[in-house]
């Protein structure tokens, strides 16, 4: 029992031993000389001119020290609790000696400031050992002060509260530590996903028509032109390559980040005579769409076709079909090579062999905007990419949305 109670007592001791100090503590500013000043001017002129005040200048220099250490609270919050509650407590000391009651320095309350320093920016060895310190500080001048039960009690009450107060600071702080960095984390994820899905698919479509231009000259076959062909869309590819990575560190520079938007327009850019040939369909008019929605349509049809470039086995043709249905688009890239085998990468999760990121990508961007993101062989073979995203109504095809 006795080891049970040990071990109950120790846990709490322990993480509070290990408690670092909050991080962000600035040092010292102007600010802080402004208010120490202010505070050293009052405590000089109030010591002079209160009668019930023993040795104004002794009680004045101790007040001014006290006030002297206060700008490091942040940075050293226990030491500046110790500094202002031994000069307290040797004042107090001295008055009772000299028989004179410790008469309270109104313009000394701004050192409330260091308890609440303690609590907000001190580690917890900082704070296990300043709560002695300030309650040793609080029973002395509730022992030598004249002014009763009631003033001890609401001196007490003042530090209690200004140490909750300190606490609660340190959660806030704590909590919006928390949110940034998983802002910064979700930030993060869209830079990745953005500079997957454009540089990757143009690093693939130079690959692969760099492959062809050997294929080409090794052969013999199609001549100079066929070569130089080549050679002019890898060319134009590597551009659009650079001008994505150029535009993408230019948003990470900027002040506001936002994700590479690349509207619905864009997919009619992946048409290409291949090999192997991609051809785009947009059935029917799809109308306008939320910036957001088009650019996640973009991103996945210009990943499905990057990845059936690199892993699609003797393919001839892919095929990216672009359909609005009732509130939602429906994306299909499909592609006529042969059946990959898949591979599971983690639970519940299964991609192409050397697919990376691509597959988990375009799930993330479906699912972000309330859609889905499926990849599998296809009922006819090949492999199918299929995304449905939904979109809004507009307003004037809402009931009653006329006239308004």
């Amino acid at each position: 029992m006795r080891t049970a109670n040990g071990q109950v007592l120790r846990r709490p001791l322990g993480a509070a031993l290990r408690r670092p100090a909050a991080p962000g503590a600035a040092p010292p500013g102007r600010r802080d000389w402004v208010i120490v000043f202010l505070a050293a001017a009052g405590t000089v002129v109030e010591t002079a001119v209160r009668p019930d005040v023993a040795w104004p200048a002794a009680t004045a220099s101790a007040v001014v020290a006290a006030l002297a250490a206060l700008p490091w609270r942040r940075v050293r919050p226990f030491v500046v609790v110790a500094w202002t509650i031994g000069l307290g407590a040797a004042r107090d000391l001295v008055g009772v000696l000299a028989g004179h009651d410790s008469a309270p320095v109104y313009s000394a309350a701004v050192l409330i400031l260091a308890p609440y320093a303690l609590f907000r920016w001190g580690s917890g060895r900082a704070i296990l050992a300043g709560v002695p310190l300030v309650t040793a500080g609080v029973a002395l001048s509730a022992a030598t002060d004249s002014g009763g039960v009631d003033d001890v009690i609401a001196g007490g009450t003042v530090v209690v509260l200004v140490a909750l107060v300190g606490e609660v600071a340190r959660q806030r702080s704590i909590a919006r530590a928390r949110e940034f960095d998983r802002v910064r984390a979700r930030e993060r994820e869209a830079v990745a996903r953005d500079l997957h899905d454009t540089v990757a698919h143009h690093l693939s479509a130079v690959a692969v028509r760099a492959q062809a231009g050997q294929v080409v000259v090794t052969a013999g076959s199609g001549g100079p032109e066929a070569a130089a062909e080549a050679l002019r869309f890898v060319e134009a590819e590597a551009r659009l390559g650079l001008a994505e990575i150029r535009s993408l560190v230019g948003m990470l520079r900027s002040e506001s980040p936002h994700e590479l938007t690349r509207g619905l327009e864009h997919v009619h850019d992946l048409a290409d005579s291949g090999p192997p040939r991609v051809s785009v369909r947009v059935a029917g008019d799809i109308g306008s769409v939320p910036a957001p929605t088009g650019t996640a349509v973009a991103r996945i049809a210009q990943e499905a076709v990057a990845n059936a470039r690199r892993h699609a086995r003797d393919a001839t043709g892919i095929t990216v079909t672009l359909e609005k249905r009732e509130g939602h688009l429906e994306l299909i890239v499909h592609d006529d090579g042969a059946a990959v085998p898949q591979v599971r990468r983690g639970p519940g999760r299964e991609a192409l062999p050397g697919a990376g990121f691509g597959l988990t990508g375009m799930r993330e961007r479906a699912r972000a905007l309330g859609g889905v993101a499926e990849a599998g062989p296809g009922e006819a073979g090949g492999w199918t990419v299929r995304a449905v995203l939904p979109v809004p109504a507009a307003r004037h095809d809402q009931p009653g949305g006329e006239g308004r």
